[in-house]
């Protein structure tokens, strides 16, 4: 069957873009057809016509307007639709437009500023296994940032979770079904993971022989997964490649591990209740004023340095802002004006800038010269001032020829500024004297004819007319030249007015080319400016992050702790940043921490729900962060010694994607403590056995004491959280474990929770109490009382019968003992069958039971 050239052409296209949405320009309109117009009119909720497309065939059609795209693109890329945008590459005339398919917009390659969220990057991924070892790499293309690693198969989840890709690339080969992979998924072909032909790719790219001097030559994973996404990228945004000028090759171990389970844990960037930034870590520290530095400031939060001269050249540059407030106040003042110069000069770099964008620009690089003028008067920061560069020349440039005001687009006009083109402003002239002649038309034409109803109108049909009232038709001048009769009227033309009409309409199309044209010279000439506004973007990140920790630390009383390499953690007042933040300062209870390996390596600590064990948990792994970023801290003082990752184990969830218990969890989440932690690490637990019964839920959270005390592989600093009372006995056999509590006290049988942390363990849960607190209804609360009294009176009988075991996995002391049943005892150890821990642990127990032998 016959198909018009149009549908040939578009059938053509789609043949090119199977599995993606195109968008075909036709004219004011993005127009969709066949089943991808189906897809668009349901997805977008517009109505889906029909359009004839060649002899007797009509196929589907949903259209959208040309200056609304952004916000259809968006809801069809948030849905995980990919879109091809197709432009008109001629200017209509005579014969068929063509049209060329310039971008796909995939979740990963999104440009459009409207679209994404500004203070955190859009990244696409890659992934590249072989055997244990993964590549990865990432882009975000609105950016140009570019890096890549290649680390073992267990950090991989850790990595995307930090980096949390819109996207990720996978070859086909890959099994994608794996947890923790992000949903928009992409598959590429295995050919493009080949090395040499990823090798290629980059070295094409960056116009270089080899690979050395991106620090990736001996990482074959890694050049595999940035050759592939780089590709990706090219393939799909032709106009953004050139931006990506920079490989950047890293290692996790230059910064401190935080998995899944902490990040969320921690609430690093998201509260765990609601899943909003509000709650969260992060909106504590931002004070950016800028769109970069609050991009800048997540990624810091995300990689904690283990670098301790690293950190203090960040506390210095915070320390210098703290000290110096009308600094501080100033900057922060000037960077309210700073537009997001990384994306901007990228969408100019892309062009797909609009004209606002570059006063945007204009009035950013005009705050440097303020920054810059501080930084001198003080003598700071001098690789900042290095790199921040006012750029002149594109000041002067986007002064003389962009209007002060100009339109949204450049089909508004109004874009380039009187004065730059003497082309233009001719043109612009003769159309405003036309424009002119028209308006004093109708005055003109009645006092001339004496026609007092005479009108001088405009319609798309016949342009501008002249209309007569029928009663008035005696007294039209022989020079008007009929043109359309109404009922009541007659409508005339002029060869004059048709020439001033001719004029103005041949005007505005020549003012919308010269100005499209001159526009696109304007950014050609700023994209040559790249490398050096990228430098100052980047300096004013850093900048903006200095000012926000500096601005945090003034306003919630944050001090500067000590950093060094050794195995201490000493807290003095220590505050939760966020509890802290939300009930305000006075109302927080501080406390004390301190952890070495040395010595006091591992806390028991003891007390009832809703006393602040949890709160108290969190605070030290988050003060612990915070210096590890270069922040200043919620506490009055701190010797802080560099820790290599955090572990949290808190709270009690199932995993119903993988049919995993609440218990199964909580033991997959304490292995992969046990078996990764190290003597560097910080281990936070909190009610580890609480999914099981409460004898094999207290043994197993004894053997998880021991085994850390005691394998000389691990000895990491511990705060452990429980409910099991009984496990205060283990620092009675163990050296480096210490028992602490939260303090509460009783009047008149109400509870009264203190919130300070305190030496000792707790001897009761008050968990009755705390129910009542909760709301239960006065007979459930006293019958509970009855069973606890009977419960606890039937448990001590037993313990005095010596029926039932005190409920401790270790054997209990007697009241008397002599050597002689030490000896026994020894003889009787089965040592050949005894792990290396199990001996330790035993003979820490008969070295105590021998002391108090002695002290009877």
């Amino acid at each position: 069957m016959p198909v018009t050239p149009l549908r040939r052409q578009y059938l053509q296209i789609k043949k090119q873009y199977p599995n993606v949405i195109v968008f075909f320009r036709l004219g004011d309109f993005y127009e969709t057809f066949d089943e991808d117009a189906r897809i668009t009119a349901r997805e977008l909720e517009i109505t889906l016509t029909a359009r004839e497309m060649g002899k007797g065939k009509r196929v589907p059609l949903a259209g959208i307007p040309y200056h609304a795209v952004n916000n259809y693109l968006g809801k069809l890329i948030n849905k995980g639709y990919k879109v091809a945008i197709c432009e008109q590459m001629s200017p209509p005339g005579k014969g068929l437009v063509e049209r060329e398919v310039v971008r796909v917009v995939t979740p990963g390659t999104v440009l459009e500023t409207g679209i994404l969220n500004e203070k955190s990057n859009n990244y696409l991924a890659s992934l590249v296994r072989d055997g244990t070892q993964v590549g990865l790499a990432y882009i975000d293309v609105t950016t140009g940032e570019f890096a890549a690693t290649q680390i073992e198969d267990y950090e991989v989840a850790n990595e995307l979770e930090r980096i949390q890709p819109a996207e990720l690339l996978l070859p086909e080969a890959f099994n994608a079904g794996k947890p923790g992979l992000p949903k928009a998924i992409s598959k590429l072909d295995d050919y493009y993971f080949d090395h040499e032909i990823a090798s290629q790719v980059l070295i094409e790219h960056f116009g270089v022989l080899s690979l050395d001097a991106y620090g990736c030559a001996n990482l074959p994973l890694a050049v595999r997964a940035a050759g592939a996404v780089l590709y990706y990228v090219r393939e799909n945004q032709k106009t953004v490649i050139g931006q990506i000028n920079h490989l950047s090759t890293y290692t996790t171990k230059a910064f401190m591990t935080l998995d899944i389970q902490t990040r969320r844990n921690l609430e690093i960037y998201t509260s765990s209740r609601w899943g909003v930034s509000a709650g969260s870590l992060l909106a504590v520290l931002d004070h950016t004023r800028t769109a970069m530095g609050g991009r800048l400031l997540k990624r810091w939060v995300g990689q904690p340095l283990l670098n301790v001269d690293n950190l203090i050249e960040r506390q210095n540059a915070v320390q210098w802002l703290y000290d110096n407030t009308m600094a501080r106040q100033t900057i922060i003042s000037v960077l309210h004006d700073v537009s997001d110069l990384e994306r901007i000069i990228n969408r100019i770099n892309t062009g797909i800038a609009l004209p606002r964008e570059l006063i945007a620009l204009k009035r950013s690089l005009e705050c440097i010269p303020q920054v810059l003028s501080i930084l001198d008067e003080y003598q700071a920061y001098e690789k900042l001032k290095g790199d921040l560069k006012p750029c002149p020349d594109v000041v002067m440039l986007v002064q003389s020829a962009i209007a002060d005001d100009p339109g949204n687009n450049l089909s508004q006009g109004n874009v380039i500024k009187s004065g730059f083109s003497e082309e233009l402003d001719s043109i612009k002239q003769a159309a405003y004297n036309a424009r002119n002649y028209i308006a004093n038309l109708e005055q003109q034409e009645k006092e001339r004819t004496g026609i007092k109803s005479l009108k001088v109108g405009y319609n798309r049909v016949f342009g501008y007319y002249i209309e007569v009232s029928k009663s008035n038709l005696g007294m039209v001048p022989d020079v008007y030249i009929r043109k359309q009769t109404l009922v009541n009227a007659e409508r005339y033309i002029t060869s004059e007015l048709k020439e001033y009409e001719s004029l103005i309409l041949n005007a505005q199309e020549k003012i919308q080319e010269i100005e499209s044209g001159l526009f696109k010279q304007v950014c050609s000439q700023i994209a040559q400016m790249t490398d050096d506004i990228m430098r100052s973007a980047q300096a004013l990140a850093e900048l903006d992050v200095f000012s926000s920790f500096a601005d945090v630390a003034v306003n919630y009383t944050y001090k500067r702790p000590v950093l060094n390499n050794g195995n201490t953690i000493t807290i003095k007042g220590g505050r939760h940043p966020v509890v802290e933040n939300s009930m305000g300062r006075d109302q927080f209870i501080a406390n004390d921490t301190y952890l070495c390996n040395d010595d006091d390596q591992l806390i028991i600590l003891t007390g009832p729900n809703m006393s602040g064990k949890s709160t108290y948990l969190r605070q030290v792994a988050l003060i612990v962060l915070l210096a590890q970023i270069g922040s200043f801290i919620p506490a009055d003082s701190a010797t802080i010694g560099i820790v290599d990752r955090i572990f949290t184990r808190i709270g009690a969830q199932e995993d119903l994607a993988t049919g995993q218990s609440t218990f199964m969890v909580e033991m997959v989440e304490t292995a992969n403590i046990l078996n990764n932690a190290t003597p560097k690490s910080l281990i936070i637990l909190d009610e580890v056995g609480r999914g099981t019964s409460t004898y094999d839920g207290l043994s197993i959270a004894w053997a998880v004491v021991e085994f850390i005390h005691n394998n000389p592989g691990l000895r990491s600093k511990t705060l452990f959280a429980t409910h099991y009372h009984e496990l205060i006995k283990v620092a009675d056999i163990l050296p480096r474990v210490r028992n602490f509590n939260i303090a509460v006290t009783e009047s008149k049988g109400t509870v009264v929770f203190l919130r300070k942390v305190v030496p000792g363990g707790a001897d009761k849960s008050y968990g009755i109490h705390v129910a009542q607190l909760a709301g239960l209804p006065s007979s459930v609360l006293h019958r509970a009382t009855e069973v606890l009294g009977g419960l606890e009176s039937h448990q001590l009988h037993n313990r005095q019968e010596g029926d039932i075991h005190s409920g401790l996995p270790v054997q209990q002391l007697p009241l008397f003992n002599t050597h002689a049943e030490l000896v026994k005892e020894i003889k009787q150890a089965d040592v050949d069958s005894m792990s290396p821990l199990e001996a330790i642990t035993k003979l820490y127990e008969l070295k105590k039971k021998a002391e108090e032998q002695d002290n009877i």
